[in-house]
């Protein structure tokens, strides 16, 4: 399957920058991408957030289910849709609108166990970008 590529338990290095408050942070933990009975794999990250001189604990969970071809469709943790993307030569891309705000991802595989996403969201409320290295942890 398609997202097996991203299984395991991975570092996650994320800058932060904030044009419109002119803030940047950082985000340092794990992400670990487990298989569900269903054949998707859920995607839970936890970890130390640092921004505007807070630093506090964050996570996020989402769900990758292969949707054909080289199809993957990302969905929030409740089912709703996020985006879709096409895993192609170890690169992908998508967008996902939220109101008058657009987030747009690029990713690539930098070999089998490190892998990159660049997050940007502009629109009257947003303008931001999200960095993030992802690293295979050891078994």
């Amino acid at each position: 399957m398609l997202v097996d590529r991203f299984a395991g338990v991975w570092s996650v290095d994320r800058a932060i920058l904030d044009a419109r408050a002119r803030l940047e942070g950082h985000l340092v933990g794990t992400a670990q991408f487990e298989p569900t009975d269903d054949g998707a794999l859920a995607y839970v990250e936890t970890g130390v957030l640092t921004f505007g001189g807070d630093v506090r604990p964050a996570g996020r969970r989402l769900l990758l289910r292969d949707a054909g071809g080289r199809a993957v469709d990302v969905l929030f943790a409740d089912g709703r849709p996020f985006y879709r993307f096409d895993l192609v030569d170890d690169r992908w891309a998508g967008e996902h609108a939220c109101g008058e705000d657009t987030y747009s991802v690029a990713g690539h595989f930098l070999g089998a166990d490190r892998f990159e996403e660049v997050w940007h969201a502009v629109g009257p409320r947003k303008d931001y970008r999200l960095t993030t290295a992802y690293r295979r942890s050891a078994p």
